[in-house]
């Protein structure tokens, strides 16, 4: 035997094998198949075909049997996972700062406040990580039930064991078969298989009887597909070996016996179930929300230790210092960001829900505005996944009703498979209420549809006893028992010319992506009340019928509205070219390239790369090959989506960075999802693409607006410390003011987002969030140091530095308050779009009230019986002129530098 063959022997679990499933699994699958039954024999170490209990014993010890692993869900680890991340840490350690800064040392009722703030978001954060952790467990979880428990397993005594399985001992085997769970199966192991079973393992075919398996759980094909012994080199791709059944597949119609080839974790479908229980691989949002934590985390350990050495030495008290930086932490570690976050997407998940958009991970959302590319499979996504009668003519292309009374008559009367071309017959003529009177005849006999003859006919009697024999079929084969032809209106001689022109035909149809079938008849049987394939002789050729899974009615406009909005459209497909090219046509998208799946599994991972950027249409693709399409295109830092409908597209469903799945999709591929469309329109899609980019665009208005005004106090506070004898703010002071700050950004989840903002996909792009900070931020420091300046000599309170008293300190503190809360919290009115704020975009109504409310309250606050307790001060009448100026002038300065920071960059947000 070929050794480059022979090495996919189990010789036990190696690394290799453990570390790449997939890869292995295709290769050794792709062996067998072309294996005669002796080299079968000689592959698995086996003398005969049939194990007895004694060999299968050995077997299983040696290899494993076809028990599923049992997932494990380690609950205490999970969510030790998802509640110690940076991000959670450190506010967890403010917290805890603030905890005992109240317990301790007598501090402040508001420290309290923030700290169950804190720890509240922390919570929330925390908990919806760790019920998607719980989701993807029950995903996998359901995926191992999905196997039915008994199999019949042919189990012989080595004088039984067979040399060969075939014609001649299939009836002795299966005489000798039993049901047995299907966790006792191994590999080796015959087992017999017939109409309404779930293959249990994988199987290499040795003998079949008009086998009719149904693969849609791997390929979401609705069409049944034949099976046999013998090995098609015509069609390598995985999902088309002919003589090859897979885990979780099932039986339609017909029997075989095979042989065991892959059982428990090493079958194909247990890659499926593998990639799924895997981590998910980190999505654009999560990448983002870690890089701009983690940029944050490196921005406070460098200014802290700043603010401390600074205060330390000027002021000379280095624990009121260290109390005073920690206190500055606080300030710039944007601690609303969990909660704004969190608000933003659940708002969105419940405007989303009223287009009948089920949002299950609400992070999708912001990943479905992100996405540049979205790669969608074919049936039941762009097509209804229901096979329909488009079609029925002559040669002449003339429609007639005799015709369709004919395909109508043969549907309806057969007793064997009704497959969906059949079913899609008989429901054109109830849909249409056409009246064919099927009364009027009786059925006479059948002459059932097989693999070799690709044809089924049915014979029936009409009122006055008339015979008439239907044969429907494959277009070559039925043409092969004609004599005549029905042509212009008779009865003509078939001849070539007519021959060339039903080729003709079948082959403009078949190229416009449909399924054809030709159909004949014969009378003159009267006398007959038994038929066998022998009196399918002579017949006329009648004409063809055509069908097609048709677009769902908002495919072409959805492909529109995503070209419109920046997204590329990719078709990965189980289907042939011919119809998924057809499709494509129908919803007007343009192909720029198409490859197969056989052509992937030749390239290398470069090559891939390459290729998934030039083409936008895969047809005929495994599951592996999908996931790895998506990879690639990941790889090229694209943001991706897929939107799929069945258990084979559940690792795909996984790889991207946001899955969708729509109304008629299987309950895996729905667990799989991030998204569920429940309408059958997929303009909702549109829809939530937008909502994802106006949601998008709120948190980033508060990560970068909050980064660059913390960074502009923290500046400030630098210059002060290094200038003033005092400290420019009491630490109470300081937080409270980020308090208010703070409750006036959740209104941000309710703000418009530009247009321009909304056209083209956003990610997260944390090189940005450096330059925004180091520009725009400085800008309201410029007038909090004239604000010093202000307090210090036009009040008088630096002109004699030597001898300050406490209510000097206090006044300066309190101008500085209420000037530096007003700025912090204009700058979201001032940044939170490109255009002139108020004049050309108007904020929306709840971060308007919020923004004026936290001012007034400001303003007021000096003035309350609350002064006292914040060490505040009434600040005299003049103090408000010099105000407005400020804010005016600040207003102006910071929108003069936001349309040069455009023009340098452009880009704003």
């Amino acid at each position: 035997m070929d050794k480059k063959v022979m090495k996919f022997k189990f010789k036990g679990k190696t690394k290799n094998h453990q570390k790449d499933l997939g890869f292995v699994k295709t290769e050794e699958i792709k062996a067998v198949s072309q294996f005669s039954q002796s080299e079968i024999l000689e592959h698995f170490e086996i003398a005969k075909f049939g194990l007895n209990y004694e060999d299968a014993k050995e077997v299983g010890n040696k290899f494993g049997d076809n028990s599923q692993e049992k997932i494990k869900f380690h609950w205490l680890l999970r969510l030790l996972k998802v509640l110690l991340n940076p991000f959670n840490i450190v506010l967890a350690a403010i917290a805890t700062y603030n905890l005992l800064s109240y317990f301790l040392m007598a501090g402040d009722k508001f420290e309290l406040i923030a700290t169950g703030i804190i720890f509240a978001m922390i919570i929330i954060s925390s908990t919806i990580s760790y019920i998607q952790d719980i989701r993807s467990f029950l995903v996998t979880k359901k995926l191992t039930e999905l196997v039915s428990s008994k199999i019949t397993v042919i189990r012989l005594e080595d004088d039984e064991k067979v040399n060969e399985v075939s014609v001649k001992n299939n009836t002795t085997l299966i005489r000798e078969a039993k049901e047995l769970e299907i966790h006792e199966l191994v590999r080796g192991d015959l087992i017999y298989l017939s109409s309404g079973d779930l293959v249990p393992a994988d199987v290499r075919i040795l003998w079949s009887n008009d086998l009719f398996i149904n693969q849609a759980s791997l390929t979401g094909e609705s069409m049944p597909v034949e099976k046999h012994a013998n090995y098609n080199p015509n069609k390598p791709s995985l999902l088309e070996l002919q003589n090859i059944c897979y885990t979780g597949t099932s039986v339609i119609s017909g029997s075989a016996i095979g042989i065991v080839v892959g059982v428990g974790k090493d079958t194909y479908y247990a890659t499926i179930s593998k990639t799924i229980s895997e981590k998910q691989p980190p999505t654009s949002f999560n990448k983002g929300i870690k890089r701009t934590t983690w940029l944050l985390l490196c921005f406070m350990l460098v200014m802290v230790p700043i603010v401390f050495v600074i205060n330390g030495v000027t002021k000379n008290d280095w624990i009121s210092a260290l109390l005073f930086a920690i206190t500055v932490a606080v300030g710039l570690t944007p601690e609303m960001l969990p909660m704004i976050v969190t608000s933003n997407l659940a708002r969105g998940a419940s405007q989303m829900s009223k287009a009948k958009v089920v949002v299950k991970k609400l992070e999708s959302i912001q990943n479905l505005g992100a996405i540049d590319i979205l790669c969608t499979d074919k049936t039941g996504t762009l097509t209804n996944d229901n096979i329909e009668l488009i079609d029925y003519h002559l040669l002449d292309n003339k429609k007639d009703k005799q015709l369709l009374s004919y395909l109508f008559l043969n549907s309806y009367f057969q007793t064997g498979l009704k497959n969906p071309l059949d079913k899609a017959i008989i429901q054109y003529v109830e849909k249409n209420h056409i009246s064919l009177l099927k009364e009027h005849y009786t059925k006479i006999d059948e002459i059932p549809f097989d693999f070799n003859r690709r044809k089924l006919t049915v014979v029936v009697s009409d009122e006055d006893g008339d015979h008439t024999l239907i044969c429907k079929g494959a277009i070559e084969e039925v043409v092969k028992n004609c004599t005549q032809i029905f042509y212009q209106g008779k009865v003509q001689p078939l001849t070539d010319d007519h021959l060339r022109m039903i080729e003709s035909s079948a082959d403009k149809l078949n190229a416009q992506g449909l399924r054809v079938l030709g159909l004949a008849y014969s009378a003159g049987h009267n006398d007959d009340s038994y038929y066998s394939t022998g009196d399918e002789s002579n017949l006329i050729f009648m004409g063809f019928a055509s069908f097609l899974d048709k677009p769902k009615p908002s495919a072409a406009k959805m492909v529109q509205l995503l070209h419109k909005n920046g997204v590329d459209l990719k078709i990965l497909t189980g289907d042939n070219e011919q119809v998924t090219r057809a499709i494509c046509d129908r919803v007007n998208l343009h192909v720029k390239g198409l490859v197969s799946g056989d052509y992937i599994e030749k390239l290398s991972e470069f090559e891939l790369r390459e290729v998934v950027e030039k083409n936008n249409i895969f047809v005929k693709l495994n599951p592996l090959q999908k996931a790895k399409i998506i990879t690639a295109l990941k790889q090229n830092g694209h943001t991706v989506g897929f939107m799929g409908d069945g258990i084979n597209d559940a690792p795909v469903l996984r790889q991207s960075d946001v899955s969708i799945s729509v109304d008629n999709a299987t309950d895996i591929a729905k667990e799989a999802s991030d998204i569920i469309l429940l309408e059958k329109s997929l303009l909702v899609l549109e829809k939530g693409i937008i909502q994802g980019r106006k949601i998008f665009g709120n948190i980033l208005k508060y990560i970068k607006i909050t980064i660059a005004s913390n960074f502009g106090n923290v500046l400030s506070i630098l210059v002060a410390s290094a200038w003033l004898p005092f400290q420019p703010m009491a630490p109470i002071q300081l937080l409270f003011q980020n308090l208010l700050y703070d409750m006036s950004q959740l209104a941000v989840a309710f703000d418009k987002v530009d247009q321009e903002f909304l056209k083209t996909p956003q990610r997260w792009t944390t090189k940005d969030i450096l330059p925004f900070v180091f520009i725009n931020g400085p800008v309201s420091s410029i007038f909090d140091i004239l604000t010093f300046v202000l307090m210090g000599y036009y009040f008088g309170v630096l002109s004699n530095p030597s001898s300050i008293s406490s209510d000097q300190v206090m006044l300066f503190q309190t101008g500085w308050f209420v000037e530096g809360l007003v700025t912090q919290t204009l700058i979201v009115q001032m940044y939170r779009t490109r255009k002139v704020p108020f004049f050309q975009s108007m904020a929306s109504w709840q971060l308007l009230l919020a923004t004026f409310s936290v001012i007034t309250i400001g303003i007021t606050l000096p003035f309350t019986p609350l002064a006292i307790n914040l060490s505040l001060v009434k600040l005299p009448a003049i103090y408000f002129a010099f105000f407005t100026a400020l804010i005016l002038g600040y207003c102006i300065m910071s929108q003069s530098i936001k349309m040069l920071y455009i023009k340098l960059f452009k880009r704003w947000l």
